[in-house]
């Protein structure tokens, strides 16, 4: 392991695409079980596998693997099976919830995070509401919400009943607010619990003004706590009591219940002793926390 680095993130497409070349589809299991034999590495976040490849062998390496981490990025794009076709995606609602239903069943505190497009080509009124209950029933714990809009020389660009902008707008802000409504009620579920966080630079933008330091509990959401008289460092453990749950983080203002120097955080002091003065504030390469945010985060509002 390269000194200092704690956490890593395996990408789906990547570790999938790699198994098919090779002729092997357990290929996801076994590499997230060989990291669990690695000296140093805490934490295994993956991202984005494809439904058809995530089998029984995955969720059980999940959770049988202790370092790999209770938080998954399932994309779902749509709730409706005529929209997904459409999409000419190779899954199904069904088929998407059997895997959340599978994954619980096996890891019950996961925290599962999607992507949702609304306004595709075609989008029924009954096609969204089959979104909404999907939502609904598959309580995540945050989305990447997108309104689509015409890209030139896809083929989604020249399908017919293209869907008005104004109904785009008007369904994709019903979907936001359920998604803000689902994810504050499953933050508020670990109020008084303990959580250990990984604290990163960058991740609280209002920290300076609130005296707070931010990181992620081992199930990536986003936590803002309070240092009280500690001085974790950008890439320390802390662990902390959740003081309330909001609709995009965990906030704690207790006392921190301990805090731990780490290889990481050693890195990033060294990195930050080495910065010229009159340089803007070093993140350090080695703390892996500061990876691209996918889950606790407020719904996008990409241009279009």
């Amino acid at each position: 392991m390269a000194d200092g680095v704690l956490e890593v993130t395996l990408l789906g497409q990547n570790v999938n695409s790699y198994g098919a070349e090779f002729g092997d589809r357990s290929a996801f299991g076994k590499l997230l079980r060989g990291c669990g034999e690695i000296e140093g590495l805490e934490r295994v976040r993956f991202t984005s596998p494809h439904p058809r490849d995530f089998t029984d062998d995955v969720v059980d390496a999940m959770a049988q693997t202790p370092n790999v981490m209770p938080s998954l990025h399932m994309p779902l794009q749509s709730g409706s099976d005529r929209i997904l076709k459409a999409m000419r995606r190779a899954y199904r609602r069904d088929r998407y919830l059997a895997i959340l239903d599978r994954v619980r069943a096996s890891i019950p505190d996961a925290a599962i995070t999607t992507d949702i497009i609304v306004g595709f080509p075609g989008e029924t009124e009954d096609d969204f509401a089959g979104t909404l209950e999907l939502v609904r029933r598959a309580r995540f714990a945050g989305a990447f919400t997108f309104r689509y809009s015409i890209r030139p020389g896809t083929p989604a660009a020249t399908m017919d009943d293209q869907v008005p902008a104004e109904v785009v707008q008007e369904r994709y802000e019903r979907l936001t607010a359920l998604v803000e409504e689902t994810t504050y009620a499953e933050n508020q579920k670990l109020a008084g619990t303990a959580v250990e966080v990984l604290v990163a630079e960058g991740e609280g933008r209002k920290d300076a003004a609130t005296h707070r330091m931010s990181g992620r509990a081992r199930d990536h959401r986003l936590v803002h706590f309070t240092p009280d008289q500690t001085v974790p460092r950008p890439g320390d453990v802390v662990t902390v009591t959740v003081t309330r749950g909001a609709p995009h983080y965990l906030l704690s203002d207790a006392v921190p219940l301990s805090v731990r120097r780490t290889r990481a955080g050693d890195a990033w002091e060294a990195a930050a002793a080495s910065a010229p003065v009159s340089a803007a504030p070093v993140s350090a390469a080695p703390v892996s926390a500061a990876a691209p945010v996918l889950l606790g985060m407020p719904a996008r509002h990409p241009a279009g």
